[in-house]
């Protein structure tokens, strides 16, 4: 079988596909997470990230590969999750940057637009590192470079891209120390390679096994029902669609009144598949998050709070969706925020836990982002919050590392002037508001909250999630880890003990405060113990309690 020319149906089919094979294995690449901590959500953020692309391609309904490939970029640059949903988002800004105005694409357009994708994403990291994504998507760009000059047809050309990103997967452990250490290949890498098997199983029209990195993990064969995961007609008129109401859902297992029964994935995900589709769910211990197209929201919800408490509601009707398109009125029903005043200068806070929002919002926050760890923000979250903060200039403040690219790439594309100040942890975001001064300028302010960064130290406590050795440290399952400004430095059976040597390590002699945040998780009994212990270690500490309860983490502290 040759094929020389990928015509806009066929396109769109291998970008689905695509998709196909990255959300039926996003719970794998999830498991990739190097750190044992409860944050493994690289397969979330890539799936959702590249599934927000699809949705506007299907929208769209554009007639030319060009017009899909820009199509393909906005939605994923308006969707990215995560630093592996930006980093996804680049690399598919550059492919549709390479196929611009193109009716059709050959094998040439193919292999330049892989390697274009390469060149913008980059240009977009400030300290790319070997052994990541980055890194499988240049060498299987470079394959299909050189394999173009050697022939005309697509297929060999997408057979020699995917047959070495599966080989620099499998070397991502030799480029980066952490993954060999741990026993693991790059998760967004493993993501990437699932993208391209899904384009070469739809150019070749034949299904064929995932060749695994792992050899622990068995060999996927088969798509999900047999079936693309999207509709991709060009006819389709409100009242075809089946299904009208897009419904995402977050639930905390276990917790609240309404729980009635044990979680258990495949049963949970079987009734869902049951009343819809486009169906995705992603679970670990503590949440489980749902996507699904229904005609029954309600029931849905209703069904998660048999399980756990609804940490996050969002449905959109989309028969009002395609209406609104072919009217030429856009797709964003989302219900307006009640006005709030303008002023000058605003700032955006990620946060989870009423607590911490409220500390926030004491500090002079203006708008809060429900979210952090597992729960990344899309690109489109903060510029729907820049547009909520009703401000002439704002300032935003991620507090952590895996929401600060979403958070510049919201910069570069919002009309409002905006900036962002990199904390990685809800401490330095606590800090960083000592040197805001609502009547100084974006700049000065931007100055000022960065400075004060540096007279912070930040601790999380939480629960390990596997058994495994990070730099040297044997961790054990279900056991407390201290991790101080991103290092994980001890673990102990004991939450208290555990984080009283967490914040010891953290104290010296120029430190004259602690502030101890405990989470959902425990109790100010239990903090109490703690400050008491550490104050009667360190003679010149004062330990401050606060009630934050942020998921995840049972203890944040901050040393100043």
């Amino acid at each position: 079988m040759k094929r020389t020319v990928l015509d806009v149906e066929a396109f769109i089919s291998m970008l689905e596909v695509g998709g196909n094979r990255l959300s039926e294995n996003a719970e794998y690449v999830n498991s990739l997470n190097v750190f044992p901590v409860p944050d493994g959500d690289t397969g979330t953020n890539m799936n959702l990230t590249y599934t927000s692309g699809i949705e506007r391609v299907i929208k769209q309904h554009s007639d030319t590969v060009g017009e899909v490939g820009e199509d393909l970029a906005k939605g994923l640059l308006m969707g990215a999750r995560g630093n592996s949903g930006v980093i996804l988002s680049q690399l598919f800004r550059g492919f549709g940057k390479a196929i611009e105005g193109k009716t059709t694409i050959e094998a040439k357009d193919l292999a330049n637009a892989f390697q274009r994708g390469i060149d913008t994403a980059v240009k977009a990291v400030m300290k790319p590192v070997e052994g990541t994504i980055l890194t499988v998507a240049r060498d299987s760009a470079a394959a299909g470079m050189q394999k173009a000059e050697e022939t005309d047809d697509i297929i060999e050309v997408m057979t020699a891209v995917l047959k070495e990103a599966e080989t620099s997967l499998e070397n991502t452990p030799n480029l980066l120390p952490v993954l060999k250490e741990v026993g693991v290949v790059d998760s967004g890498g493993q993501g990437l390679v699932y993208i391209y098997h899904g384009f070469l199983e739809s150019l070749t029209g034949e299904s064929f096994p995932v060749k695994s990195a792992d050899p622990n993990k068995a060999n996927v064969t088969e798509l999900a029902h047999q079936e693309n995961f999207f509709n991709t007609s060009h006819s389709v008129t409100s009242e075809d669609i089946q299904y009208g109401y897009c419904t995402e859902i977050m639930v905390k297992i276990g917790e609240g009144e309404t729980v009635t029964e044990t979680f258990d994935y495949d049963t949970f995900r079987d009734y869902l598949d049951g009343i819809g589709d486009s169906l995705l769910v992603v679970a670990d211990d503590e949440i489980v998050k749902v996507h699904v197209h229904t005609e029954t929201p309600g029931v849905v919800m209703n069904y998660g709070q048999k399980f756990g408490s609804l940490v996050k509601i969002k449905v959109d009707n989309m028969r009002l969706q395609h209406d609104d398109i072919l009217e030429g009125k856009g797709s964003n029903q989302t219900a307006s925020a009640p006005a709030v005043e303008r002023t000058n200068l605003a700032i955006i806070a990620v946060a989870a836990g009423e607590g911490i929002e409220n500390l926030f919002k004491d500090m002079g926050v203006k708008c809060i982002i429900s979210g952090g760890q597992t729960m990344n923000p899309s690109t489109n979250d903060i510029l729907d919050a820049i547009d909520e903060a009703n401000a002439d200039n704002v300032i935003i403040l991620p507090n952590n590392k895996n929401i600060i690219m979403a958070a510049n790439q919201a910069v570069e594309v919002s009309e409002t002037p905006a900036a962002v100040v990199e904390t990685k942890y809800i401490s330095q975001g606590l800090t960083a508001m000592l040197g805001y001064n609502p009547d100084g300028t974006l700049e000065d302010n931007k100055a000022a909250m960065v400075a004060e960064l540096a007279n912070v130290t930040s601790g999380q406590v939480t629960v390990a999630v596997r058994d495994t050795t990070v730099d040297g440290l044997e961790i054990h399952k279900d056991h407390y880890m201290g991790i101080i400004d991103g290092k994980i430095v001890s673990e102990d059976a004991d939450l208290v003990k555990e984080t009283i040597n967490m914040i010891n390590q953290m104290v010296d002699e120029d430190k004259e405060l602690v502030t101890l945040i405990f989470g959902e998780e425990t109790d100010q009994a239990t903090a109490a113990l703690v400050a008491e212990a550490v104050e009667a270690a360190n003679e010149d500490i004062e330990v401050e309690i606060v009630d934050g309860g942020q998921p995840v983490y049972h203890f944040l502290a901050s040393v100043e």
